[in-house]
């Protein structure tokens, strides 16, 4: 009976022992390839593939055997980290075609609990009952924003940025969200390189990382915030690095770190979006996120973003509550989701403005071409049965040459907007959306002066 030496076996990965052993024993006598993990001395593990064949004596018969043995330990990472990009790349075109009718749901429910409210009386009992609808509807467009971000299908509003900027606005924001028992220290690199990414979406992916590495620091230790310049070979890079001093992570869960709803939280404190929302954000705006942990020593997550060269944007200014502005002008709403369309056609007509409908292309341009007076604005979902909202828009400006376009949309296809970016000289608007955010931005457009792009398509 053919018995492994001793020495060999045991450098062998306990978990792959008995089946070597096995494979070993069983084939001894016929050619094999089997692969396994071996570990060295100083604790690394390694993959190997062994090729062997029997050496047969002058009877015929296999009295030992000869073989090859290949480290490919570079190979299994590959295709490991192939196999989780198609995992990863399945499950963010399932959650985003699920938060694309998820958005259209809540933004039925809580446009039209915001109406609801409005014609109830300051002392209706039935008033508590709708807030607590439209506190779980804004509750539920946070999760399924996530969602979006991580499935990359989102809408993103790209500015240019001094992320040393960001981060010092943030500090104010991230010191109570940290607690006390954390020190927090941020560290930006002078000179610093502009970027261009959405601001919104950049803040959360700091607010996002910050509280995994407070979470990961329970009684206390160090966060840092640092940036810097870079270089990886393929043009200058600016890197966005937080690191803390927690309990960091093993491998398994590394390899898992990305993944939506993967979480090592106890149940209910946490969705497990919040790292998977990172990742999204950052693909999504061109940029990669390498992670370095070991268990007990902590975790870096470092982002790296395409520098540019370009003037940093101003900020802009947030208009301030008050009361909704009104007009009087032609407005078409061009949505396919009847709940969606009905909102806007009720939001739009309390505020005294004339709406026309439309569920659909040929719908839209029957109703351009039959309108007799102008139509001011046409407000029109991006993603449109058979045709996109921009290609519509263009169709419909040939009809009415002065109409401004409001583009509505809480999801993106790669195929509409080029590398997922939408024009920053288009407008847009974010489903699901409220009364107010609609009607300010309506008058926005309206009040603007018109400008006369060659086509809506042009430009990023």
């Amino acid at each position: 009976m053919y018995e492994a030496p001793d020495s060999w076996l045991d450098a062998v990965h306990p978990e792959d022992r008995a089946r070597v052993t096995e494979t070993c024993r069983s084939r001894f006598a016929e050619p094999y390839l089997i692969e396994y993990r071996i570990v060295r001395a100083d604790g690394t593990v390694r993959w190997m593939s062994t090729r062997s064949s029997p050496v047969l004596n002058e009877r015929g018969e296999a009295h030992r055997v000869a073989g090859i043995a290949e480290d490919v330990t570079e190979r299994k990472q590959l295709e490991e980290q192939f196999r989780q990009a198609q995992k990863m790349e399945a499950v963010g075109q399932l959650a985003g075609g699920l938060a694309h009718d998820f958005n259209n749901l809540l933004a039925a429910i809580g446009g039209h609990s915001e109406l609801l409210l409005e014609d109830l009386d300051a002392a209706d009992p039935r008033r508590g009952s709708v807030e607590e609808i439209q506190q779980a509807t804004a509750r539920a467009a946070g999760l399924t924003r996530q969602v979006l971000a991580f499935s990359r299908r989102q809408m993103l509003q790209p500015e240019v940025l001094d992320l040393n900027a960001l981060v010092a606005g943030m500090g104010k924001m991230l010191r109570p969200l940290i607690g006390e028992h954390i020190q927090l220290s941020t560290v930006p690199a002078p000179d610093l390189c502009a970027v261009r990414a959405d601001p919104g979406q950049i803040e959360q992916v700091i607010v996002n990382l910050v509280v995994n590495a407070r979470d990961a620091m329970p009684q206390g230790g160090r966060l840092t915030i640092q940036t810097a310049n870079a270089d990886l070979g393929n043009g200058p890079q600016v890197l966005l690095q937080v690191t803390d001093t927690g309990s960091g992570m093993d491998a398994t869960t590394r390899s898992r770190l990305f993944e939506p709803f993967f979480t090592t939280k106890p149940y209910g404190k946490g969705t497990g979006l919040g790292l998977s929302t990172v990742y999204g954000i950052i693909k999504q705006s061109g940029g990669e996120i390498v992670v370095s942990s070991e268990l007990e020593r902590g975790s870096t997550f470092t982002i790296y973003l395409p520098a540019v060269d370009e003037p940093v944007a101003p900020p802009v200014a947030v208009p301030e509550g008050g009361e909704i502005p009104r007009g009087s002008e032609t407005i078409l709403v061009l949505e396919d989701e009847e709940s969606v369309r009905v909102l806007a056609r009720k939001i739009l007509e309390r505020n005294g403005y004339t709406v026309l409908e439309a569920g659909h292309a040929e719908e839209a341009l029957l109703t351009c071409a039959r309108h007799a007076g102008p139509i001011h604005l046409v407000v029109t979902d991006v993603v449109m049965p058979g045709v996109s909202g921009r290609e519509l828009a263009e169709r419909l400006l040939a009809l009415h040459s002065d109409m401004r376009v409001l583009f509505v949309s809480g999801y993106i296809k790669d195929a509409i907007v080029e590398r997922d970016r939408f024009d920053p000289g288009r407008a847009f608007l974010q489903k699901p959306f409220t009364r107010e955010g609609l009607a300010r931005k309506v008058r926005e457009i309206l009040q603007t002066p018109a400008r006369k792009p060659a086509r809506l398509g042009a430009g990023r």
